[in-house]
């Protein structure tokens, strides 16, 4: 997937295109006045005011015409400067333009745009005509809070996306609707994976089949970490005010807190386990020779989101995090660091999950500690990142507010990144909690921590996998990994039953579908469902003490005997495999 914004002739040529559809809409609406209208990752959109007018997915043919209309007449796009004064007196009339150039620098350059009847305040570049815009589509309309204050005024949304080719508008088309056909919440529904209430919005509810899933991956996380020395802990989700403002959160953080009242006290449900983590680590006297000390929770944390920022698992306002914080001697980072990328590593290739990993530095305001430590920090993560093998790309000012971070971003089966694991240096927490170990010359040192999380959230990654997998998970995952329809209940259940309990006592998720229909809509739902093997048990199979097995997505039937077959899928399961491969 090409990132858009990050393509310098597709920035230009999309930005440009926003300034088409913004013309477009000014003839079609001419009391249309106009917010931003940036380039994003897939396109551009407009930030439009139209009054009590409102645009439906509908109209946006009716503008897509005007905009074909208005690039064939071909005009050049000329470029003005403009002093602070000029720039006011042009638009006197717009609310949304005097606000921008208020709140510019004094010194910087004001600059507008012109093509034919219209003219936008804009940085720039754009290309040089309006008839280089021939290739583009809008998307969808949606609305948006001004400057996203939900304050403010709502307006309404264009998105767009622009190619310099047919062929190529055409590939990110197909792209969107394949997208669209893994869309987490479409399938999370059609597969009984999870659902949303209007009585909790951002507060999902895991049904059985998403239950299995997330069973299996907090199973395969613990018995990863185990591997790797951690231990596990269990802390409060409600803990007192004092501890959030000792951490640093309740200045930097409090508005994304609940609350409540508790014996005239205020208690915060914790939006992050790490302050949790700190009081685990002062319960106990420790020595250098303890260190490092791994400790990993799966920590239910709250934070409240704006409600249009709600979507799906992938936005939410409860969510579990796969947290650890290992506590260690300053001469150890570095090597923590680097087993970490190869343990993150080794997970993600499970999941057929590439990455690329980014370096984000310290906040330019909302940051605590000396900026001596945080620049020491961030080299040390650097330069473990180098070791591992790993490039990473620099990321200023979106650190979090105690300390720098290693973020993983992971790219899914259509090319989409994700941003999941992190690494978080941190010498600044255990300062605030004071927290100290014993070292070989009896003297009190303070330890360093890493904050880290591998799938980011439960929730979010389970999301993620739904996409990446299009909802047909591999076996070890599948809510469901061996679907038995007998040809005839009378003559096949019996063999059908044995067949079912000898799989179940080896671990293997199996349903049999003995319901009244005919075999081939129960081996058409079987696809539907996406279980990864469907067997058809007949005469020959029953005779032959046999299966005869189908794979998701294929139209083949398999003979194979039925102790190999359970062997097959055992083995497949136990080695993370997608599906079984025949010997």
């Amino acid at each position: 997937m090409i990132n858009i914004k990050e393509d310098e002739k597709l920035n230009i040529m999309n930005h440009s295109c926003a300034h088409l559809l913004a013309q477009a809409v000014k003839h079609l609406y001419p009391n249309a006045l106009f917010w931003v209208g940036p380039v994003i990752e897939d396109g551009f959109y407009y930030d439009i005011d139209l009054g009590d007018t409102v645009i439906k997915e509908e109209d946006l043919a009716t503008i897509e015409k005007e905009m074909k209309k208005i690039a064939k007449d071909g005009k050049k796009i000329v470029r003005h400067e403009l002093s602070r004064k000029e720039a006011l007196e042009k638009f006197k009339d717009d609310p949304y333009k005097i606000d921008l150039i208020n709140n510019m620098a004094d010194d910087s350059v004001i600059s507008c745009y012109t093509q034919g009847d219209f003219t936008d305040l804009c940085r720039g570049p754009h290309v040089d005509s309006v008839k280089e815009l021939k290739y583009f589509k809008l998307l969808k309309v949606s609305g948006a809070y001004w400057k996203g204050d939900s304050n403010n005024k709502m307006l309404q949304r264009i998105y767009g996306v622009c190619f310099a080719s047919l062929e190529d508008l055409n590939k990110h088309l197909e792209f969107l609707e394949e997208a669209k056909r893994r869309d987490h919440k479409k399938l999370g529904k059609e597969l009984e994976l999870f659902m949303i209430s209007e009585y909790g919005p951002g507060f999902p509810f895991f049904l059985n089949n998403g239950m299995i899933i997330r069973n299996e991956l907090e199973n395969f996380w613990y018995q990863e970490h185990t591997k790797e020395g951690y231990e596990f802990i269990k802390t409060p989700i409600m803990l007192n005010k004092d501890l959030w403002e000792l951490s640093g959160h309740w200045y930097n953080y409090r508005e994304n807190m609940y609350t409540s009242e508790i014996d005239e006290k205020i208690f915060a449900i914790k939006p992050m386990n790490c302050p949790g983590g700190m009081l685990v680590y002062k319960n106990s006297l420790h020595s250098y020779k303890d260190l490092p000390l791994r400790v990993g929770e799966l920590g239910q944390v709250h934070r409240h989101e704006a409600s249009g920022a709600l979507n799906g698992l992938f936005r939410v306002r409860t969510f579990t995090q796969d947290d650890a914080h290992i506590f260690m001697r300053e001469d150890q980072i570095e090597s923590e660091v680097i087993n970490l990328i190869n343990f993150i590593d080794r997970i993600y290739s499970i999941f057929g999950l590439t990455y690329t990993i980014e370096l984000s530095t310290r906040p330019e305001e909302k940051y605590i500690g000396d900026i001596a430590i945080w620049d020491k920090s961030e080299k040390a993560l650097e330069d473990a990142c180098k070791k591992a093998g790993h490039d990473c790309k620099i990321n200023p000012g979106d650190g979090a507010f105690y300390g720098p971070k290693l973020d993983f971003h992971i790219r899914d089966s259509l090319g989409r990144v994700w941003q999941c694991g992190t690494i978080q240096l941190d010498m600044n927490l255990p300062e605030r909690f004071d927290l100290t170990y014993i070292d070989a010359d009896g003297s009190k040192k303070r330890p360093v921590m890493l904050h880290r999380v591998i799938y980011g959230s439960i929730e979010r990654f389970i999301g993620i996998l739904i996409e990446h997998y299009a909802g047909a998970f591999p076996l070890w995952l599948s809510p469901i990994q061996v679907n038995i329809i007998p040809v005839n209940n009378e003559h096949h259940l019996n063999y059908v039953k044995q067949l079912a309990e000898k799989l179940s006592s080896l671990g293997i998720r199996t349903k049999i579908d003995d319901r009244d229909e005919k075999l081939g809509y129960k081996m058409r739902e079987s696809q539907t469902k996406k279980i990864p093997l469907t067997l058809v048990i007949g005469d020959k199979e029953v005779e032959q003490n046999s299966v005869s097995y189908r794979k998701y997505g294929s139209a083949e039937a398999i003979d194979l005997d039925a102790l190999e077959f359970a062997e097959l899928v055992k083995q497949c399961i136990n080695n993370k495999g997608y599906n079984i491969s025949e010997k």
